[in-house]
């Protein structure tokens, strides 16, 4: 039945039969899609709500008549249930930029991509919101106070619930209400995509075109940003992040003054409630529908959870401390411990070689620490170690091993920031003196101490020559 009325668009369309019709991909949602090839190729679509479709084919002429990337739709059937739209291809953004995401390295090519995206984000938000009948959005005209509450709820009911954590449910509805307010006082009149991100932008010849926009609304534009930046599977490292929200402001100031304090102090509060509402989704999906691939994309997206989490959110502290107890849970911190980074230092004496590197990762940085003046040349030293108070203060004294540390920390830090950022979880750092006993011992005290402070990151630090081992684990 689906492709008689395909076809019966299709010749509506061209005036002419299909050769050939090919299902494609399905998306999140239980919208069927098939490419119908012929004379023009062209993209049927069965929706299972006809306001779903109607919602989509009059925002498509609305931003096809206001100069807008998207598809357009070139035949309806009568019941609304089917239509058939133009042929983009089968280039996503989010396909595009695969080696970024699976390195956390994304290449000039990659940013370019991403760049030119966000920048056209604004376009779609003010330009498409000009003259738009809003009333013709699905399944609401704009984002409210209810529509907070319901993927708030969503995401207790399918996700936090589905996990077994107990909480006080009156203590979380009364942050729940907290966070609507705080939302709310963005309200805009602009076009609120809902679920802008890479996987709903496709590529022809290099330029951006926006598709799945049936779900958007009146709303902040706010909550764009978040969906796209804080996409689980995108995987953007941090500075990455703030590369494209400069970007995005850039864009936006043609259309408003941003007053960039205010800015970033209310997108965090997007950021968290896109996260939960996500979470919700692939709660929903995962342990309810039993799709098992959306379940996959939850270590990601706790990932941005924690890292938002290390910046409380004061209005909202029950909520909070559940969200804290969730990214500790036992099924989901295991996750996490696999993609946390551990640091392993060793000091060693150059006469009993190099130190293997057991992770298979190759080594990482060796430091030679004999042009440091030695206390092991002076008697009074010898029985004792670089971690005797003595030998520390010969050696702080003298004032060599400060500098020498100094360059190290500057070398180490960087590559441990980018580590994290990539999601790294082995990097090694060696330090060698002449008898491994003073100045590398020393140096390798050090140089764990400071990193564990400064990053929280798990050290694991080895004296070899002394077979003295000591674990500084991650902290929050």
């Amino acid at each position: 039945m689906e492709h008689k009325t395909l076809t019966e668009l299709y010749r509506q369309a061209t005036g002419t039969e299909p050769t050939a019709i090919e299902g494609l991909a399905a998306s999140g949602s239980n919208r069927r899609y098939y490419r119908l090839r012929g004379e023009q190729n062209l993209v049927g679509v069965v929706g299972t709500s006809r306001e779903e479709n109607t919602a989509f084919i009059e925002l498509a002429r609305h931003f096809g008549e206001r100069g807008l990337p998207v598809p357009a739709v070139v035949a309806v059937s009568d019941d609304s249930m089917a239509y058939l739209q133009t042929d983009l291809g089968d280039t996503l953004l989010f396909n595009s930029i695969e080696k970024g995401r699976l390195t956390r390295s994304f290449s000039a090519e990659e940013k370019e991509l991403l760049t030119r995206t966000i920048r056209m984000l604004p376009d779609l938000q003010f330009s498409g919101a000009v003259g738009l009948d809003f009333s013709k959005c699905y399944p609401l005209p704009q984002f409210d106070t209810r529509s907070v509450l319901w993927d708030l709820n969503y995401f207790k009911y399918c996700f936090l619930k589905a996990t077994g954590l107990e909480f006080q449910e009156d203590r979380l509805e009364d942050d729940f209400q907290a966070m609507a307010e705080v939302l709310m006082r963005s309200m805009s009149s602009t076009f609120m995509y809902r679920d802008f991100q890479s996987r709903n932008v496709m590529l022809r010849d290099g330029q951006p075109y926006f598709i799945d926009f049936q779900g958007g609304r009146k709303g902040p534009y706010f909550y764009d940003v978040a969906s796209f930046l804080w996409q689980a599977k995108a995987n953007f490292p941090e500075s990455l992040r703030h590369e494209l929200l400069m970007e995005y402001i850039d864009s936006l100031r043609r259309y408003v003054p941003v007053d960039e304090t205010y800015f970033f102090e209310q997108l965090r509060h997007f950021v968290l409630f896109r996260t939960l509402q996500v979470l919700g989704a692939y709660g929903f999906r995962g342990y309810f529908e039993k799709k098992p691939h959306f379940m996959q994309s939850v270590p990601f997206a706790l990932a941005n959870l924690r890292q938002l989490l290390k910046d409380p959110y004061k209005e909202y502290p029950y909520l909070t401390e559940v969200l804290r107890r969730l990214c500790d849970l036992k099924q989901f911190a295991s996750e996490a411990d696999k993609r946390a980074l551990t640091v392993k230092v060793m000091s060693f004496a150059y006469k009993t070689g190099i130190p293997n590197d057991d992770s298979g990762n190759g080594g990482g940085f060796v430091f030679d620490c004999r042009a440091v003046n030695n206390p092991g040349k002076y008697d009074r030293y010898k029985p004792f170690t670089g971690l005797d108070e003595n030998v520390k203060k010969f050696l702080e004294d003298d004032g060599e091993i400060t500098v020498f540390l100094e360059n190290c920390y500057n070398l180490v830090d960087a590559s441990v920031a980018r580590y994290i950022e990539r999601g790294f979880t082995n990097l090694m750092v060696c330090f060698g003196c002449t008898g491994g006993r003073h100045r590398s011992v020393y140096s390798a005290q050090h140089m764990a101490e400071h990193l564990n402070e400064k990053f929280g990151v798990k050290v694991e630090l080895v004296h070899r020559e002394q077979q003295i081992e000591q674990t500084f684990p991650a902290r929050d």
